[in-house]
């Protein structure tokens, strides 16, 4: 059984595969190994992804662990994975529609047993190695931007670089904006940069019972990842890049997953399946 549902992860490998750069076989010879075709890479990836599986485990004699890590490096290096998640958000955008005007930003930690560059002491681990997204979501939950840093960061210093991620989407972005925070952000500091950023904002207060208000879908897309995305939950990567990549995949998957179930009661044709994917 796939990792991801084919409806979803066949137009994202599409995308992606168009994404490639060409490789030009510099051997002098010739007589190299035959390169192991992009699909299979990227299937372990996905596999890696959702499972959390380490390289060598998800590795067979079709592809070695090194080459799965050789190749996401060179996708990486190539900028394919952010390229790929602002294509599928401009898809969303023009046939559903990003509802940018309603914002929600939240932290959300996660393990980081094996340290590294986004890593830090986690304050709800009794001081273990922990890792923190601070994500972006619209209005209606879609992801569009993370920032990845130490369990030990703050979720308020984060709210600049989280909000740069909206310099993505252009000048396409509406006159007024609105964004909802939990309690973590009621400070003079947080109100300060949105009133420079020039945008309205909804903060819970501290010490007042829970209040969820529209910011619960950046909950949910947090939930997504934890639950959907084994290698997010426990992030065993040392490097940001590799991080931001699997998050950027994620993102992908979760925004073609929204476009697609939001099409089937939008869009009709003659031609439609009986079943929903």
């Amino acid at each position: 059984m796939p990792a991801v549902p084919s409806s979803i992860i066949d137009p994202i490998w599409h995308q992606f595969e168009a994404l490639i750069p060409p490789v030009v076989d510099e051997h002098p010879l010739g007589c190299h190994r035959p390169r192991v075709p992009d699909r299979v890479v990227f299937d372990k990836l996905v596999q890696v992804l959702v499972l959390g599986a380490a390289y060598a485990k998800i590795a067979d004699s079709a592809c070695s662990a090194t080459t799965i890590r050789r190749r996401r490096d060179e996708w990486i290096v190539a900028g394919i994975f952010t390229m790929l998640e602002q294509i599928c958000l401009d898809s969303y955008d023009k046939m559903i529609g990003l509802q940018l005007g309603d914002l929600s930003v939240d932290g959300c930690i996660v393990k980081a047993p094996c340290g590294g560059e986004a890593a830090g002491r986690s304050p709800v681990d009794r001081g273990k190695q922990g890792t923190k997204r601070s994500l972006l979501v619209d209005g209606r939950g879609i992801p569009l931007g993370c920032v990845v840093a130490g369990a030990n960061r703050p979720d308020s210093p984060l709210l600049g670089p989280t909000l740069e991620k909206l310099s993505r989407f252009g000048f396409n972005l509406p006159e007024r904006i609105t964004v909802h925070l939990d309690a973590g952000y009621d400070n003079t500091k947080t109100r300060d940069l949105l009133d420079v950023l020039g945008c309205d904002y909804v903060i819970s207060k501290k010490g007042e019972p829970l209040q969820a208000g529209a910011r619960w879908v950046v909950e949910r897309t947090n939930s997504w990842h934890n639950r959907g995305f084994r290698k997010l939950q426990i992030c065993t990567e040392v490097r940001t890049r590799v991080i931001d990549a699997f998050i950027a995949l994620a993102a992908a998957i979760i925004t073609t997953r929204s476009l697609i179930r939001e099409a089937w009661t939008r869009y009709r044709w003659n031609t439609r399946p009986n079943r929903q994917p």
